[in-house]
């Protein structure tokens, strides 16, 4: 059986293991991982000052509004300020 691909974001450098890192971490490495344009979105998100359980509502709210038209969490922007409250 072949090892699964280990994909280095800024978030796991591929040195430990993505099951390590924080909750919030975790999501943006999947994120990124997946779409790496959203980079900077991302980015933007983590940069954000949130607690823990407030950035994971961003990027879950960010996640959920890919590729879903007109869904006004696509702007890393409306997620913080969503998640913030």
């Amino acid at each position: 059986m072949a090892k699964a691909k280990k994909v280095d974001s800024q978030w796991s450098k591929g040195s430990a293991s993505v099951d390590d890192l924080a909750p919030r971490e975790r999501l943006a490495h999947e994120i990124v991982s997946e779409h790496a344009d959203l980079l900077p979105s991302v980015e933007r998100i983590m940069a954000a000052e949130l607690t823990e359980e407030q950035a994971i509502v961003a990027l879950t709210a960010f996640r959920d509004s890919i590729g879903v038209a007109g869904d006004p969490n696509r702007d890393p922007r409306v997620s913080i300020a969503n998640a913030a409250g």
